[in-house]
C-alpha cells in the first residue's frame, strides 16, 4: 500500500506552503496525496500565486470537495500516515480545536486526531492573542503538532522557495518521509572523530592527573 498523506489548504496567507508540499510529493510515486481545499483557500491561491486551481489540484493524487463529508478521508478506516494543514487559518484551527467538523477538511483533521495519527498544523497568524494560544494548546493536547512556518537562516536561503522549503522539509521530517530539501544540521564545527576526541580528553586530563599524583607524593 502506498503512503497516504492528507493535505488540507485553508484560506490564510501562505498558500504557497501547501502548493510546494504537493509539488515535492508529486515526484514521489510511492506517496499518495489526498487534497482538500476550502473556498477561501482557492481565493488566496489566485491572489498570492501564479497557479490556477486546476493546476494545484493536478498536483495531488486525489482531490475532494470540501462539502463531501462522505469522502474516504472522512473515515478512520481509510488508512493514512496523517494530515497536514498548510497553511492553517485561525478559523480552521478553532474548528479543529473544538471538534467542529462542519466541512471535509476539519472532519479529516478530527479523524486524524481520534485515530492517533499525526496532524501537523502550519498556523499562519501573527501577532497571537490569548485566544489563539488557547486554541493551539487545545490542538497540541489532543495530539496535534503546531508547526508555524517560521523561516530559518542558518542554511543561507537565497530565494522565497528556499525559505518555504525549510518549513516543508521540517513537515516531512515529522512523518519520516525523506525530503532532501534541507540538509540536517551537523553543528557549527565539524565533529571530532572518536579517537581524536579520546586523545583530546586524555591530554586535558593528564596535567590534572600529574598534579594529583604530585600531591599524593
Amino acid at each position: 500500500m502506498p503512503t497516504r498523506l492528507v493535505v488540507g489548504i485553508s484560506g490564510s496567507s501562505g498558500a504557497l506552503y501547501g502548493i510546494r508540499l504537493l509539488r515535492v510529493l508529486a515526484r514521489r510515486p510511492e506517496i499518495e496525496t489526498h487534497l482538500v481545499l476550502t473556498n477561501p483557500a482557492k481565493r488566496t491561491i489566485l491572489h498570492e500565486t501564479e497557479f490556477t486551481i486546476p493546476e494545484v489540484e493536478a498536483l495531488a493524487t486525489c482531490v475532494y470537495d470540501i462539502r463531501d463529508i462522505g469522502a474516504a478521508i472522512a473515515s478512520g478506516s481509510f488508512k493514512t500516515v496523517g494530515m497536514v494543514v498548510a497553511p492553517c487559518s485561525v478559523k480552521t484551527l478553532s474548528a479543529i480545536a473544538n471538534c467542529y467538523a462542519d466541512n471535509l477538511l476539519t472532519r479529516a483533521a478530527d479523524v486524524t486526531l481520534k485515530e492517533g495519527r499525526r496532524l501537523v498544523i502550519l498556523l499562519r497568524e501573527t501577532p497571537l492573542h490569548l485566544g489563539h494560544l488557547r486554541l493551539m494548546r487545545a490542538v497540541a493536547e489532543a495530539g496535534g503538532v503546531i508547526l508555524p512556518p517560521v523561516p530559518a537562516f542558518y542554511h543561507h536561503p537565497k530565494t522565497i522557495e528556499d525559505l518555504v522549503d525549510h518549513t516543508i522539509g521540517r513537515v516531512l521530517d515529522r512523518f519520516g518521509i525523506e525530503q532532501g530539501l534541507v540538509p540536517e544540521w551537523r553543528g557549527s564545527r565539524p565533529p571530532v572523530p572518536a579517537r581524536r576526541h579520546e586523545a583530546a580528553v586524555a591530554d586535558r586530563c593528564a596535567p590534572a592527573g600529574r598534579v594529583v599524583e604530585a600531591e599524593r607524593g
